[in-house]
C-alpha cells in the first residue's frame, strides 16, 4: 500500500499543473499590480505510519494576530538563512510541530499558489514511513491532527463557501473533516493535489 501511494503521488507531481491562487474562485478581486510575493513553502506530509496513509495539518492557536484558530500546513515564509522553500517547509514543520530532520522523504513540489497576504506559497510533498512524537509550538500551535489523504484526495468532498471580506464577498473552496474546518489556502492547495491525483 504505501509503494502504491509513493507511487500515484510521484506520478501526479510529474503531470504538467498550474499554480492557484486564492483569486481563482473571485476572478472580480484583482491582486494589486505592484505587489510584491514573499516566497513561502508549506509541508503537505503524508504519514504512512498509519493503517490509512494520513495528511498532518495544525490548527493555528487562536492568541495569533494573524488568521487565528485556522488550519494550515506547517511551514512559513522563506528565511535568509533557508536556502530554498524546501527549507524553510522542513524548518517550519520542525519548530512547529516537532518532526525530527531527516524523517520527511521529499517527493517533489506542487505548483506554486499565491495568497491573498502576497505569499507565494510552495507546497512541498513528501511521506513520512515512521511516526514520531508531535510537539506543537508553544503559542503558534493549539493542535496537531491528520486527516485521512483519501478524504482529501475525493474532490466531492469539497465545497465552495463564502464570506464577506473587505466589504466584498468572497468565495473559497472547503473541506470539512470532523470538527475541523479546513478552507481557504489550505483547501485550495489540497483541492490541487486531489485535481492532479485524479488524472
Amino acid at each position: 500500500m504505501a509503494h502504491d501511494v509513493v507511487s500515484r503521488l510521484r506520478a501526479a507531481l510529474d503531470r504538467p499543473g498550474s499554480s492557484s491562487s486564492d483569486f481563482d474562485l473571485n476572478p472580480d478581486t484583482a491582486p494589486p499590480a505592484d505587489r510584491t510575493l514573499r516566497p513561502a513553502g508549506v509541508l503537505v506530509a503524508v504519514s504512512l505510519a498509519y493503517t490509512e496513509p494520513r495528511v498532518i495539518l495544525t490548527k493555528r492557536s487562536s492568541a495569533l494576530k494573524h488568521h487565528p484558530g485556522q488550519i494550515a500546513f506547517p511551514g512559513g515564509k522563506q528565511d535568509e538563512a533557508d536556502a530554498d522553500v524546501t527549507a524553510a517547509a522542513l524548518r517550519e514543520a520542525r519548530e512547529e510541530i516537532g518532526l525530527p530532520d531527516g524523517m520527511a522523504e521529499v517527493l517533489g513540489h506542487m505548483p506554486r499558489h499565491e495568497t491573498v497576504t502576497s505569499f507565494r506559497v510552495t507546497p512541498v510533498i513528501a511521506v513520512l514511513r515512521e511516526k514520531f512524537q508531535v510537539v506543537p509550538e508553544p503559542g503558534e500551535v493549539e493542535e496537531v491532527f491528520s486527516v485521512p489523504l483519501d478524504h482529501v484526495l475525493c474532490p466531492q468532498n469539497y465545497l465552495i463557501e463564502s464570506r464577506r471580506w473587505r466589504g466584498r464577498r468572497r468565495y473559497y473552496f472547503t473541506v470539512p473533516y470532523g470538527p475541523y474546518y479546513i478552507w481557504g489556502a489550505t483547501a485550495r492547495m489540497l483541492r490541487a493535489l486531489a485535481d492532479r491525483m485524479q488524472e
